[in-house]
């Protein structure tokens, strides 16, 4: 008796799985067939884009945003940056990030570039963390891009003459619902490494999160407190970008939760310049159409609507009361979710995002 209830609890559970999953594709679907962003226009230009090589998903969405807005797109590292600017002749020489793994004397090979007639930019999408390096950096190019709006009157401050913010985005040919397999389904999903910040906010959250089904994937997270209570959904390791799309869309909530801006161990970033603006996580969550609830931010309004397309938190104890809420309030969770999808699709690509930057630059 005992194992035919459980039989019939298991697929009890597993219908109402599958009838919450349809219902979701349905109404996203409906969402993306009704959203009609603005044309891109198709410049003609070329443009060299040095990828930064550690950020796939944006790497790969400024590739896929400049096939669909310039004529003559090339893909490059840094090392081979300078070679292929002098064999190619781009209009433009587009770098992302230039931080962490790029060659020591990439500033010399940007002023090489500029000495050919050629046009540099670069676009930070480490602001604020890592400014130590960037602010030696920065100064070498033609167009400075910065996605934090803290960062913009910091490099006009260093003598940098056209700087301009310019948010990141998400890619829509990954970022995207999909159907998923039972193993990447969760209540609750968090994806990043376990800085700080994080961690403390975790601890406080364990007590409250025990007996859920929870994801937390990213290096760092044995330093909980009582990292054995969650272990059983801890992934001690980054995901993939593949993998953490499935992750979201299995996720009844998501929770995005920034860094801190100052950090000794983990930042460069001395002169403490505040983080105003939202990471790449924001767009990319929401463009899976899936329920996002981030720390506020100063900037988060310009880009989606609290409450309507994501939800905010300011203190731990507000966080466990939407979890809660909107862990049984299933068309709300939905409906935010959607609106949200929607939002990103309408808005926040990076083929939109490298029509404002084309437009600086051409003028």
């Amino acid at each position: 008796m005992v194992n035919r209830n459980r039989m019939a609890e298991s697929r009890s559970q597993g219908f109402q799985a599958g009838r919450e999953s349809g219902f979701r594709m349905g109404r996203c679907q409906f969402a993306l067939d009704t959203c009609y962003p603005a044309p891109i226009p198709l410049r003609e230009a070329s443009v060299l884009f040095i990828v930064q090589g550690i950020f796939d998903a944006i790497d790969n969405g400024i590739i896929h945003g400049l096939q669909q807005t310039v004529r003559v797109a090339y893909t490059a590292t840094a090392a081979d940056m300078l070679r292929l600017a002098n064999e190619l002749k781009p209009n433009l020489v587009l770098v992302m990030n230039g931080l962490h793994v790029f060659p020591d004397d990439h500033a010399n090979h940007v002023d090489q570039v500029r000495q050919m007639g050629i046009r540099t930019a670069i676009w930070f999408a480490d602001d604020p963390y890592f400014t130590d390096p960037s602010a030696v950096l920065a100064p070498h190019y033609d167009y400075v891009f910065t996605h934090e709006l803290s960062c913009v009157p910091f490099y006009q401050g260093i003598g940098c003459a056209q700087v301009h913010y310019l948010p990141l985005a998400a890619n829509p040919t990954v970022f995207k619902p999909q159907h998923i397999s039972p193993d990447y389904q969760s209540d609750i999903c968090f994806i990043g490494t376990g800085f700080p910040n994080r961690i403390t906010l975790f601890n406080e959250l364990t007590p409250y999160l025990i007996g859920r089904k929870v994801v937390i994937a990213g290096g760092l997270w044995d330093r909980l407190d009582h990292f054995a209570l969650l272990q059983q959904g801890i992934k001690l390791q980054g995901v993939t970008v593949e993998e953490s799309v499935k992750y979201y869309n299995g996720a009844k909530i998501v929770l995005n939760i920034h860094r801190l801006t100052y950090d000794e161990t983990y930042n460069k970033n001395s002169r403490n310049i505040p983080g105003n603006s939202i990471n790449p996580r924001t767009y990319e969550i929401a463009g899976c159409g899936t329920l996002q609830i981030t720390d506020y931010r100063q900037d988060l309004e310009q880009h989606y609507r609290s409450g309507h397309e994501i939800e905010t938190f300011r203190h731990p104890a507000e966080l466990v009361h939407k979890i809660n809420h909107y862990l049984i309030h299933e068309e709300e969770r939905l409906r935010i979710a959607v609106n949200g999808l929607r939002r990103t699709r309408m808005e926040h690509s990076f083929s939109a995002r490298l029509v404002k930057l084309l437009d600086i630059i051409f003028v």
